[in-house]
C-alpha cells in the first residue's frame, strides 16, 4: 500500500470520528478529556508507558519519565478543566462580539524520540479539548512507545462512549508518511528538531513549530547560591536532559563564581579538568557520515554523565549528576553549542551588561527565541532582561527545565511545545495549549457610533510639533 493510500485511510477514520463529535456539548467533551488525561496519569499505565519509553530509545530516566507524565499530564488537564471551548466562549456587551469556538479538524503531530509518550500525552488533551480528532507521527525509535500510550488513550474515549479513532498514530513510521500526514491534515504540530519543524511549515498545511531551544542562564551576584545550584542541578539533570528547556550554560558573575562552583559540585557536579573537556569535545561532536561536518554525536544523547565521561575515555565518581567545563569563548568554543545531555558550560562575567552581551552571543549561536534564565531578585535586572534578550519565555529564579512549560509554581500555561516566535522560526512565541486548536468565529452586531474627533487623536502631537 502505498503512503498516500496508508494516510489516506487514518485521516478517513480520524475525520468520521471527529464529525462524530461536532456537537458535543462542553460536558461530553469535557467527560472526553478528563478521560484520556486519566488513562495516561494513574500510577500503572504511566509506569508502563515509562518503562517502554527507556527500553526502547535508550534515552533518559525511567523515573524521571514517570513525574514528567504526572506533572504535565495533570498541568494540562488543570489548564482545560472548566474552560468554554464549546459554542459560545465569549461575549462582550460593550462592543457587541460575540465569540464562538469550532474544532479546527485533524491534527497531525509530530512526536519527538526525546520524549516519546508524554508529548502524545500531554497534546492529545488540548487538541481534543477542541473537538479535534489527532494522528500522531513518532519517530521511528519510538514506534511502540507511541501506540502504548495511544492504546491507553483510546481505551479512556472508550470508557466514555466517544469514537477511539479521535486518537490515532502512525504504526510504521517514516519520514516519507510523516510528509504525508502532513499534506493531508488541518492542521500540523510538530514537536521536535529543526529539520522537522522546516519541514512542517514547508508543507503548505498550517502548522505549530518549536525552535532550538538551549536555555542560557545569568546567575547574578544577589543570587540564592546554594538554592540555584539545587534548581539548576535539578534542571539540567532531569530525564538526562532529553528536554528543550535543559540549562545549556551559566553565566556567573566573578564575585560569586568559585562559590556557585563549589555549590554545583555538592549538588553532583564534576568539574572537567582542560584534558578531560578536550576528550569530552572530541566524543561529543563527530564528523557526519553525509556532510564529514561535525555534530551532535548521537550516542550522548540523553545518557548519563557518568556514561558520558567513561565513553569520551576518563572516569568520574559514581555520585556524580552531571558533568561542567569552564568555557571563555561565546560562540567559538564547541560547548556554546546544542548538548541535549548532563554536561554544562560555565563562563565567567564581570558586570550585567557583560553578562546581557554574553548571553545573546550564546543564545544566537544556540538558537535564539526560545528561552532563557536568571537567577537574580534585582527588578532592574529583570527588566532590563526582559526587555533587550530574544527570548520568548524569561525564567527567573525556577528550575528552567520545569518551569518553561508550565508547572504549580509559576504561572505559564502547561505544554510541551514550546513557540518560539519568528526568531525561532515559529508562528507564535506562546506555550502551545488548548486555545491554539480552536477556530473562532466573531459575530458582531451594530451599536451607536463611538468616532474619535480629530482633536482626540491628534491633540498631544499638534501640541508639540503644530499641525
Amino acid at each position: 500500500m502505498g503512503n498516500e493510500k496508508i494516510i489516506g485511510q487514518l485521516v478517513a477514520q480520524a475525520r468520521k470520528a471527529q464529525a462524530q463529535i461536532e456537537n458535543y456539548t462542553q460536558e461530553q467533551i469535557d467527560d472526553a478529556c478528563l478521560a484520556v488525561a486519566w488513562a495516561v496519569y494513574n500510577d500503572a499505565n504511566i509506569h508502563e508507558c515509562a518503562k517502554i519509553a527507556v527500553e526502547e530509545t535508550g534515552m533518559g530516566k525511567y523515573e524521571d519519565k514517570i513525574t514528567k507524565h504526572k506533572v504535565k499530564v495533570l498541568g494540562v488537564i488543570n489548564d482545560v478543566k472548566g474552560v468554554k471551548s464549546v459554542g459560545l466562549i465569549e461575549h462582550d456587551q460593550k462592543k457587541k462580539i460575540r465569540k464562538y469556538a469550532k474544532p479546527v479538524g485533524v491534527v497531525g503531530a509530530l512526536t519527538p524520540v526525546t520524549n516519546p509518550t508524554a508529548t502524545p500525552a500531554s497534546n492529545a488533551v488540548s487538541i481534543l479539548k477542541g473537538r479535534n480528532a489527532v494522528i500522531f507521527a513518532p519517530h521511528p525509535k519510538a514506534k511502540r512507545s507511541c501506540k502504548t500510550v495511544c492504546d491507553f488513550m483510546r481505551a479512556g474515549l472508550k470508557k466514555v462512549g466517544a469514537p477511539e479513532n479521535l486518537i490515532q498514530f502512525i504504526a510504521e513510521p517514516s519520514v516519507e508518511l510523516s510528509q504525508e500526514l502532513m499534506k493531508q491534515v488541518d492542521l500540523i504540530m510538530a514537536t521536535g528538531g529543526a529539520a522537522m519543524v522546516k519541514a512542517a511549515y514547508s508543507s503548505g498545511t498550517p502548522a505549530y513549530g518549536v525552535g532550538a531551544g538551549n536555555p542560557v542562564i545569568i546567575v547574578a551576584e544577589d543570587a540564592d547560591i546554594a538554592d540555584a545550584a539545587q534548581k539548576i542541578t535539578l534542571s539540567k539533570c532531569f530525564d538526562n536532559a532529553t528536554s528543550c528547556s535543559s540549562d545549556t550554560s551559566l553565566i556567573i558573575q566573578e564575585t560569586i563564581y568559585e562559590a556557585m562552583l563549589d555549590s554545583l559540585k555538592k549538588a553532583g557536579g564534576y568539574l572537567c579538568s582542560t584534558a578531560e573537556k578536550q576528550k569530552l569535545q572530541e566524543w561529543m561532536w563527530v564528523a557526519s557520515k553525509k556532510t564529514g561536518q561535525l555534530t551532535l554525536n548521537p550516542a550522548i544523547v540523553a545518557q548519563s554523565a557518568k556514561k558520558i565521561a567513561s565513553d569520551a575515555g576518563f572516569s568520574v565518581p559514581e555520585n556524580i549528576k552531571m558533568l561542567m567545563v569552564e568555557c571563555d569563548n561565546p560562540g567559538m568554543d564547541k560547548f556554546s553549542g546544542e548538548k541535549i545531555s548532563p554536561v554544562l558550560a560555565l563562563w565567567k562575567y564581570h558586570d550585567f551588561d557583560d553578562a546581557l552581551a554574553i548571553q545573546r552571543q550564546l543564545t544566537d549561536y544556540a538558537g535564539i527565541g526560545h528561552s532563557c534564565g536568571m537567577y537574580s531578585f534585582n527588578q532592574d535586572y529583570i527588566d532590563k532582561l526582559g526587555r533587550s534578550i530574544k527570548s520568548s519565555r524569561i525564567i527567573i529564579n525556577q528550575p528552567h527545565a520545569p518551569a518553561c512549560g508550565g508547572n504549580f509554581f509559576n504561572g505559564m500555561p502547561s505544554t510541551v511545545t514550546l513557540g518560539c516566535g519568528t526568531w525561532g522560526g515559529n508562528i507564535t512565541t506562546e506555550n502551545i495549549n488548548w486555545k491554539h486548536f480552536v477556530n473562532i468565529t466573531w459575530v458582531s452586531e451594530p451599536f451607536d457610533p463611538v468616532k474619535p474627533s480629530d482633536e482626540d487623536i491628534w491633540g498631544g502631537f499638534w501640541a508639540k510639533y503644530g499641525k
